[in-house]
């Protein structure tokens, strides 16, 4: 199977990795990651459940130290040659494996970058690594470079993006089509997946969540389904995938007879929406002027929350999103207050403007992926951003 990138970009990944690590310092680094993995290398698995760790040095070398299950998956996907395996066994330790491969590679006593904060490196093996290193190597952690290279994203990346979004707008008609009375969750959340599917999308970096009644109110996947009632409310959150890259979305809609109050909310979340994509373009500006965007239109809509603003409101209004893996498709970072990050452009965000009525029992969530332009928001979905209603 080809590599979803071009050579040369591969090569400017490569680049700007190495400069990173220059500019802190390290003469190695141990990637954790899955997604910086399949992000310099385009090495797609989902081994990474088990040790396995990708070594740059400064110089620009690249090994791969993995399982025998993900040989193959190591030769066919990616344009790592050297990859290395560590044995099954009662007393196994990866981690020594590990040790002598970065001997081989000339990092003894070196500084070396760890991806610390990553699903592929458990408590128990991140402690394995610590042991088998002390003494032998200087570890700091580097658990956000690649995250900061990422997060920007090419010309190439964006077209599997917007690609994505394509999907994710087919992937909301099959719900609308369905959604009526009576109708079973498991009939939407199907033929929504079918869709992305049939396009060519990958599975999600996690589950794709569907709520009605008073599990609209809920972002989470949960196990168990419903008819929909005569007098209800549906929640979708999605996402489509396309070579791993993700465009989410999530509505919140009507089954039955038009609820005016929950339209009203429905309308302050799209302001708000609409107000923190305006700010999210605002480059150089700290990515916690979102956030406060949001609590702005917010506040200042009148409405009444039974329990306060405050406590309708989430945290965070979203976060970036790129080529994630399991278990989440959310991407570094939240987009919460004091986020000191600085906007750049062609930055992505899934921004979902969750707003919970928990005194009337009502919720809405309308929210999109964009990418960021000097000239504006760009949105990858078409999808219209009205409130619908299905009787």
């Amino acid at each position: 199977m080809p590599l979803h990138f071009t050579p040369a970009e591969f090569e400017r990944r490569r680049g700007a990795t190495l400069a990173a690590m220059a500019h802190d310092r390290l003469d190695g680094l141990l990637m954790f990651r899955q997604e910086s993995m399949y992000w310099l290398t385009g090495y797609d698995t989902f081994g990474f459940c088990f040790f396995q760790c990708l070594v740059m040095s400064a110089r620009g070398d690249i090994k791969l130290l993995t399982r025998k299950p993900d040989l193959r998956q190591a030769k066919l996907t990616s344009n790592i040659t050297d990859i290395r395996i560590w044995k099954d066994a009662e007393a196994a330790n990866p981690a020594l494996d590990l040790k002598e491969l970065l001997k081989e590679m000339r990092l003894e006593g070196k500084t070396l970058g760890v991806e610390y904060e990553a699903y592929g490196l458990t408590a128990r093996n991140g402690k394995r690594l610590d042991g088998a290193l002390e003494g032998f190597a200087k570890l700091v952690d580097a658990s956000f470079l690649v995250s900061r290279i990422r997060i920007v994203k090419s010309e190439e990346e964006l077209a599997y993006i917007r690609k994505a979004g394509d999907i994710a707008d087919l992937m909301l008609e099959d719900c609308y089509r369905l959604c009526r009375p009576g109708a079973w969750e498991g009939d939407i959340i199907a033929a929504m997946e079918a869709s992305n599917f049939r396009n060519d999308g990958d599975p999600p970096g996690n589950e794709n969540i569907i709520g009605s009644g008073e599990m609209a109110a809920l972002g989470r996947y949960h196990a168990g389904r419903r008819h929909l009632d005569h007098d209800d409310q549906l929640l979708v959150e999605f996402a489509a995938a396309y070579r791993h890259y993700h465009a989410a979305m999530m509505r919140t809609m009507r089954v039955g007879e038009p609820n005016p109050t929950q339209k009203k909310l429905h309308e302050i979340g799209v302001e708000a929406l609409q107000s923190c994509q305006s700010a999210a373009c605002r480059i150089g500006e700290p990515i916690g002027t979102i956030y406060q965007a949001f609590m702005k239109v917010v506040t200042g809509s009148g409405y009444d929350f039974k329990d306060g603003a405050e406590a309708a409101c989430g945290y965070s209004v979203g976060y970036a999103l790129g080529s994630t893996f399991a278990p989440n498709w959310m991407d570094w970072p939240l987009l919460y207050r004091d986020n000191p990050l600085p906007i750049e452009e062609n930055m992505v965000f899934f921004m979902h403007m969750t707003l919970r009525d928990d005194g009337r029992g009502l919720n809405c969530a309308p929210g999109e992926t964009m990418i960021v332009k000097k000239a504006g928001p760009e949105r990858v979905s078409k999808a219209s951003l009205e409130f619908k209603v299905f009787g």
